[in-house]
């Protein structure tokens, strides 16, 4: 048999549900499209901004809770997260502004 926590089990399923909210709100507004969310702030929707502020939420539970990161001393999590802090918001600015750049030519 498994060892089992002294915590129990509820803390990992209270992540599962809350992971599951946000991707459904992903989901939903994916399929909606609300118009207030149409709205530019700095040259991107504001529902882009959603997605990817949503995600970036996920991605910190999953690291952080089932990968174990949370319970790591400080200098791994630095080492973790760091280049990651750097490269997520660099890549985004190559993906956007480049997708722009392809869909100015192409029209």
């Amino acid at each position: 048999m498994a060892h089992e926590s002294p915590k129990g089990t509820w803390w990992i399923w209270s992540i599962f549900w809350l992971l599951l909210i946000v991707t459904a709100v992903e989901v939903g507004l994916g399929l909606w499209k609300p118009g207030a969310l149409e709205h530019k702030l700095l040259d991107m929707k504001l529902l882009n901004w959603t997605f990817i502020i949503l995600t970036l939420v996920k991605a910190y539970y999953i690291v952080s809770i089932f990968m174990h990161v949370k319970y790591e001393n400080k200098a791994l999590k630095l080492t973790l997260t760091l280049p990651a802090i750097i490269l997520i918001p660099y890549l985004t600015f190559i993906v956007l502004v480049e997708g722009g750049y392809v869909h100015s030519i192409v029209n």
